[in-house]
């Protein structure tokens, strides 16, 4: 299947699917949807969406696609500064920062496989790994040469954004989490 057939069959389909090196992938049998899972990447988007607020950049969460060459991927969080995302009316292709909330079935994969893919978008600047069971966030930063640094001395601060110049507390990224 091509990408462009991928993405005509994926319209008539009931669930959402990845299309990963010509393989498709049901999200929902992937992720399920534990309530702490939803809570974080709610509290992200919807801080994400405030903080954004009159520039040119969007938040978008969980249905929107992204494309990533010819695969597909459903990131929990994504956004995107770039115009012709902004016009477009089911994928993107230009993420400036991308977030994936970890569960135990998708961490290994998450750092993995779906990582080395989104290293390869020219206009991503951040990778955002956020664990709700280990109340952990890790931010990877493209440094200058196109390397990815791992900025672990800012997690005490919360979800650090330099692209974005945002930052969250983490009480704030976590909120909820104990009820």
């Amino acid at each position: 299947m091509t990408l462009e057939e991928f993405l005509a069959w994926e319209e008539l389909q009931p669930t959402k699917h990845e299309f990963v090196d010509g393989e498709i992938f049901e999200v929902n049998a992937m992720v399920g949807a534990r309530r702490i899972h939803v809570e974080v990447t709610m509290n992200v988007g919807s801080l994400l969406k405030a903080a954004l607020r009159g520039t040119p950049c969007r938040a978008y969460i969980t249905d929107l696609k992204l494309v990533v060459a010819t695969n597909i991927y459903y990131p929990d969080i994504l956004v995107t500064c770039h115009a012709d995302d902004l016009a477009a009316d089911f994928a993107v292709a230009h993420p400036k920062v991308i977030i994936e909330v970890l569960s135990d079935s998708t961490a290994a994969y998450d750092r993995g496989d779906k990582f080395a893919a989104y290293r390869k978008i020219p206009d991503l600047e951040e990778y955002a790994l956020i664990d709700p069971d280990r109340r952990s966030i890790e931010v990877f930063r493209r440094a200058d040469g196109g390397d990815w640094l791992l900025m672990a001395s800012e997690a005490p601060r919360g979800l650090v954004l330099k692209s974005l110049d945002f930052v969250a507390a983490p009480e704030a990224v976590f909120e909820n989490l104990d009820n």
